[in-house]
């Protein structure tokens, strides 16, 4: 998985992770700034889901994008 391409798109993409995951605020999406971990820690502290699932449920959100 290339995670730079969502880091060096970011603008573009904080809409698509937004309309995923609709909990995440402008505020967080602009903390995180592409950076995977800081993705995976705000999911984590939004809904509650462990860490692993979090993982996983990013893979198969990035999987379906189409490029």
């Amino acid at each position: 998985m290339d995670w730079n391409r969502v880091e060096g798109n970011w603008k573009q993409f904080k809409g698509k992770v937004k309309e995923q995951w609709g909990k995440l605020t402008d505020d967080d999406l602009d903390q995180v700034n592409g950076r995977r971990d800081q993705l995976e820690g705000k999911i984590q502290e939004r809904y509650g889901i462990e860490k692993d699932r979090v993982k996983k449920d990013i893979d198969d959100w990035y999987n379906r994008q189409t490029w």
